[in-house]
């Protein structure tokens, strides 16, 4: 009985897990670009950066966008592709912008 309550439970928790996986960067050390580029990413977007560090294995940008928003910005360290695109919308909170640069 035992077993198969602790079968359901992983089997129940997995879609939750999978769905969170899809924000995580897979991409071996050696074929990273230097924070460097990832700084001139931000500034080619008109982005002010605070801080540049790695979570989930991205490069997370924390600072604000052209119109003065807090922003954090998973980026693919591999190709610098944007993952994933939050911002701070004073009234509203935190959104989030679709993949890319789109204004949603």
């Amino acid at each position: 009985m035992k077993t198969t309550l602790t079968i359901l439970a992983v089997l129940i928790g997995l879609p939750a897990a999978m769905a969170r996986a899809d924000d995580d960067c897979f991409v071996p050390m050696a074929d990273w670009k230097p924070r460097e580029a990832v700084a001139a990413l931000a500034a080619d977007n008109g982005w002010t950066v605070r801080r540049i560090r790695i979570d989930d294995g991205c490069y997370e940008i924390d600072g604000r966008d052209a119109q003065g928003r807090a922003i954090e910005v998973k980026v693919n360290p591999g190709t610098l592709a944007i993952v994933e695109f939050e911002y701070d919308d004073d009234d509203r909170g935190w959104g989030r912008k679709g993949e890319g640069h789109d204004d949603d």
